[in-house]
């Protein structure tokens, strides 16, 4: 996937409001493979339903979104399986971890599918990040903001063209903050993957492509 592609979207919620101001609401706007996006929102604004959009979880929005010019909401379920298995990394909000298994079960799980990383690796990230030490601890035991740290790297155990990643860092302090946007800065680099993150309030330090108000 090249292209991520929004023409005059908004959410079915928003409809008959005359009072939009965004960046992205009822514009055109496009997303590139190899670039950085920041969507700033403010609470209420639709940031929660731009993810579920993206990753086909809801329809419920006028305009159309694209993948390389195809229209998402034609998709089956099978089109949708193939593409957050080769095409789209999402670190949710909610992270969505499994509490009652280690960080690095956690990981390795999802790795065990995809096949996409050494251990090595793995390894390598949580040793950056200050969680080496926690490879072994149920995450349930664990803070939010180390919870954030271990789907991240969740996350790139995922083949993909783009990393979505929904206030990645609303929970870490400056300099994991710093690491996460060095390894970010990698994967674009190595990989020419676009990485697309929001925030309302704290935000990933990077030298963003572009900055948008949602």
């Amino acid at each position: 996937m090249e292209r991520i592609e929004l023409d005059n979207v908004l959410p079915a919620v928003f409809s008959g409001r005359n009072n939009i101001v965004s960046d992205l609401w009822l514009r055109k706007l496009c997303f590139e493979k190899g670039k950085s996006y920041l969507i700033e929102a403010a609470s209420g604004t639709g940031k929660s339903s731009l993810c579920s959009f993206i990753y086909g979880y809801r329809k419920d929005y006028d305009g159309v979104i694209c993948f390389d010019c195809s229209d998402i909401k034609n998709f089956s379920g099978s089109v949708w399986t193939m593409i957050r298995q080769r095409n789209l990394g999402m670190m949710f909000q909610e992270l969505r971890l499994f509490p009652e298994l280690t960080a690095g079960e956690n990981v390795i799980l999802k790795n065990n599918l995809t096949h996409f990383r050494d251990e090595g690796q793995i390894r390598k990230w949580f040793a950056m990040l200050g969680i080496d030490d926690k490879w072994t601890e149920p995450v349930g035991r664990m803070s939010f903001g180390q919870q954030q740290r271990v789907a991240f790297i969740r996350m790139l155990c995922q083949p993909s063209d783009f990393l979505f990643m929904d206030e990645p860092v609303s929970h870490l302090d400056d300099a994991n903050g710093k690491v996460m946007a060095k390894i970010l800065y990698d994967e674009i680099r190595e990989r020419g993957v676009g990485v697309i993150v929001t925030s309302i309030g704290r935000r990933l330090e990077m030298n963003y492509d572009a900055e948008i108000k949602l």
